[in-house]
């Protein structure tokens, strides 16, 4: 499987999200870059989870069927959104609880578009790319509150 690099012009691999992207900020969604995209990409996927909270894994956005693209802007909504655990159909920016957490900017190329209710969940979403994923990517950003 091929490799995307995965990029923020706001923050670095594994270092601090400035807190307007966050729940302390305007919790808007931070810009990214993608490369490496193969040419026969239909469609792409991003999944925003966190595995430090508490409760186990928490999916702060997802994202499908953003068209091939190099470029995620700031406060977009690039492709269909399901439900997040926060229950909303939007990008829910970092807001742990304690400590400093990890957040995961998984994007995914895909040979194909998903037929999905836009009610679905990341498990859903991640069924129905298996198979599909051409390349991927991360990015890792980390936040604490500061109160």
């Amino acid at each position: 499987m091929k490799e995307l690099t995965i990029r923020s012009p706001v923050f670095e691999n594994n270092r601090l999200i400035p807190a307007k992207y966050t729940c302390d900020g305007e919790d808007v969604n931070p810009p990214l870059t993608i490369d490496g995209a193969p040419d026969e990409t239909k469609s792409m996927v991003l999944v925003v989870d966190d595995p430090d909270a508490p409760m186990g894994t928490w999916d702060h956005w997802i994202v499908w069927n953003i068209p091939p693209t190099k470029k995620i802007e700031e406060n977009t909504v690039p492709g269909t959104e399901g439900i997040n655990d926060f229950r909303k159909h939007s990008y829910g920016g970092p807001c742990p609880p304690s400590g400093t957490h990890r957040y995961f900017f998984k994007v995914y190329a895909l040979d194909a578009k998903l037929d999905l209710s836009s009610n679905s969940r990341k498990k859903h979403v991640e069924k129905a790319m298996q198979g599909h994923i051409l390349a991927k990517g991360e990015l890792v950003g980390l936040y604490r509150r500061s109160r």
